[in-house]
């Protein structure tokens, strides 16, 4: 289905859901971006590669790229208080879900173009998603996947975990696994390497297919000695449930030299994005290519 069919589709859809005269969806110079109140979003692909072969790409991690729909200048922080006064009360469910739903679909369509790629997509979940949904969860998703003519097996529902979350487990798993049930694999994202025993018993319990953390900053308290010993542990929790570590925000050559000896395959960050000559190395083919900074 062309894809200024399907924007009109999901904007139909989201119109009689939300008893809304709002087009949601805006399609302009061939990129989707979606509203929300006065925020207007749109996508960021971020490259997740194989550490050992940097040129070969495993996956994609969707990101948000935000504005505002009355002015695109803006502070920066300006517009994250936006998006943050959006979801401000923690009992509103039903703004968080469809701000999540949202952003999906954006990143959903946008993707399009690349659907010859048979990687993974990486989609964020807010945890308050899933535990403001009861029942069904990536029911409705898994609609909006079939009409964009893609199978749950290449999406990732990725969910940022911390103390909290892993100590209220029992909603959580459920939903996440109702998740997979679907065809979806699970991916938790994790403050950082050494809070990764903190949530040793929430990961060997949901048997996650990726584990995601930050690469450590060696230029601050951090020392070789230290994060060698933690990237190794964290492969160890991952290979314990047959998933795979992906580290993230690589920016350096000795961060990277770590990650390779800690035997860990996927990464993603700037530094395996700079090719020599100062140009983006993503791999382009038959004159197709996604740029890793594209900014809506």
């Amino acid at each position: 289905m062309p894809l200024q069919q399907l924007v009109e589709y999901f904007n139909d859809r989201f119109e009689y859901e939300h008893q809304s005269r709002v087009r949601t969806f805006i399609l302009e110079d061939g990129k989707v971006s979606g509203l929300f109140g006065p925020i207007r979003i749109g996508s960021l692909f971020a490259p997740i590669r194989h550490a050992d072969r940097p040129e070969r790409i495993a996956g994609h991690a969707a990101q948000i790229s935000v504005s505002t729909y009355e002015s695109r200048h803006r502070h920066t922080y300006e517009i994250e208080n936006l998006l943050t006064d959006a979801v401000r009360q923690p009992v509103d469910f039903e703004s968080i879900i469809n701000l999540d739903r949202l952003c999906r679909t954006v990143h959903m369509l946008n993707y399009l173009p690349v659907t010859h790629f048979d990687g993974v997509l990486l989609l964020e979940v807010d945890p308050r998603h899933i535990f403001g949904i009861k029942r069904d969860h990536g029911a409705y998703f898994e609609e909006v996947i079939v009409k964009c003519g893609l199978a749950t097996r290449n999406i990732v529902i990725s969910m940022t975990v911390n103390n909290f979350y892993s100590l209220h487990p029992a909603q959580l798993l459920e939903g996440l696994n109702n998740y997979r049930k679907r065809g979806y694999r699970i991916a938790l994202n994790i403050a950082s390497l050494h809070a990764a025993s903190n949530v040793r018993d929430l990961v060997s319990r949901l048997a996650p297919d990726y584990l995601r953390v930050n690469a450590p900053k060696l230029d601050r308290a951090v020392t070789d000695n230290n994060a060698l010993p933690a990237l190794e542990n964290l492969k160890a929790l991952a290979d314990s449930v047959a998933g795979q570590a992906i580290v993230q925000q690589v920016e350096q050559k000795k961060q990277a030299d770590l990650i390779t000896q800690a035997g860990i395959a996927l990464v993603q960050g700037g530094f395996y994005e700079a090719a020599p000559d100062g140009q983006l190395s993503i791999t382009r083919q038959a004159g197709r290519a996604l740029a890793y900074d594209r900014l809506y």
